[in-house]
């Protein structure tokens, strides 16, 4: 199951820049990145409220809070401002492409912060796929 979810996230994340930047034609990439943040803000309280899953707020700690805080200015606000302002300028297809390098940072930031078990095997295949995609949109 695990296999379809993620095909179908690739399939969604990968066809989305499609339809952003085809948006950004008329529209400024602030102005964008609010409407976008409004439509799924409505779109997933629908799906809190259908699925009462609205009860685990009061259960999350202040730390968690912040946590979440953080992770929406860096990848909600400030990752996907800059994603749409380099979309705006930028080829689609460049953009996707330099956008998958992000799981090098992930991956680095997890072993510093987290922890999380990083091979040197892991880093430089992680290091050769980043490296490929920035060849892949060199000119």
């Amino acid at each position: 199951m695990i296999f379809l979810y993620a095909f179908l996230a690739v399939l969604c994340l990968g066809s989305a820049p499609l339809f952003g930047k085809s948006a950004l034609d008329n529209i400024n990439p602030v102005t964008t990145l609010v409407i976008r943040t409004f439509i799924a803000t409505g779109l997933v309280s629908i799906w809190l409220l259908l699925t009462k899953t609205y009860v685990e707020f009061t259960a999350l700690s202040l730390f968690s809070w912040l946590m979440i805080g953080m992770e929406a200015l860096l990848a909600a606000v400030l990752g996907e401002l800059a994603y749409f302002y380099a979309l705006e300028k930028g080829d689609v297809y460049e953009i996707a492409v330099l956008m998958s390098c992000a799981p090098l940072i992930t991956i680095i930031l997890g072993y510093l912060f987290l922890s999380q078990p990083l091979s040197l095997r892991q880093l430089i295949g992680a290091l050769v796929v980043t490296i490929g995609l920035v060849i892949l949109c060199g000119d």
